[in-house]
């Protein structure tokens, strides 16, 4: 269903349609936020630029300058190293407009400097493409509250969306921006345990890949936390207390707390 009326449909401009771009814009068609024609895109690439028309129907634009003219909320969704050479090609173009940054590392005050738009980065994460995503939206100076809330609309429509402080945002790139990569690791190591114990490569996945989905799915739902339902699935002695046991010895969690850690200080590297 979609999250707006049709008064309060707005037209979506996006800067750059690679794999996170792409995915917000896939789930925002998908949760009928917008149609396709409603959103227009700046692709340089012709290949991702033609998958984006083909599937979704959106608008293409001749270049980010017809973006800044025809959008009512503009997306940068191009590289990080890109953003601040964008953002000053268009810093006449953009001039109170509501601006929103997809990229990791480039701060606000960085964008602000170069323009007098009106600035917020959110990260969120290619799950996006499936209503999954992860959010967080960080405001800048210039932000106003109609502006929160329409980035709010935008991404809650495409899975949980929450506002954070703007030094916060490296933990999110770092949780929920890599988090996905991380979650496909488990999933896949999972999947070739069971393999080793016999099962056959195609069976596995499938069963790792939906066990991750409703664990995660429960702990959505249940409000429990991770400890409560961990205690519901482990009995003493038994075969999931063996499993824990060669966990913690191996150090799995650990590991994925570090990965986090690790990601969170190259987001701050890339800042």
């Amino acid at each position: 269903m979609s999250l707006q009326t049709s008064e309060q449909r707005y037209r979506l401009g996006f800067i750059g349609g690679g794999k996170l771009a792409g995915s917000v814009m896939r789930g925002l068609v998908r949760a009928k936020f917008c149609g396709g024609a409603e959103i227009l895109v700046h692709e340089p690439f012709e290949a991702t630029r033609t998958a984006l028309r083909d599937e979704l129907g959106v608008a293409i634009a001749s270049g980010n300058e017809e973006i800044a003219e025809k959008a009512d909320v503009i997306l940068i969704g191009v590289k990080p190293g890109v953003v601040l050479d964008v953002v000053a090609g268009l810093a006449n173009a953009i001039e109170n407009k509501l601006v929103i940054s997809l990229a990791a590392g480039v701060r606000v005050a960085s964008m602000e400097e170069m323009a007098k738009a009106r600035f917020m980065r959110a990260m969120t994460n290619t799950p996006a493409a499936v209503c999954q995503a992860a959010t967080a939206i960080a405001p800048g100076t210039r932000t106003l509250a109609d502006d929160m809330t329409r980035a709010r609309e935008i991404f809650s429509a495409i899975g949980f969306a929450t506002e954070v402080k703007e030094d916060q945002i490296d933990a999110v790139t770092a949780l929920a921006g890599s988090g996905p990569a991380f979650v496909y690791t488990v999933i896949e190591a999972l999947a070739e345990g069971g393999t080793s114990c016999g099962l056959a490569a195609e069976a596995s996945l499938g069963l790792a890949t939906q066990t991750v989905r409703g664990a995660a799915q429960l702990a959505l739902e249940s409000g429990l936390s991770p400890e409560e339902l961990r205690r519901m699935v482990i009995t003493p002695g038994g075969t999931t207390a063996a499993g824990l046991a060669v966990m913690e010895k191996e150090g799995t969690a650990n590991g994925l707390r570090l990965a986090v850690e690790a990601a969170a200080a190259r987001g701050r590297e890339l800042g």
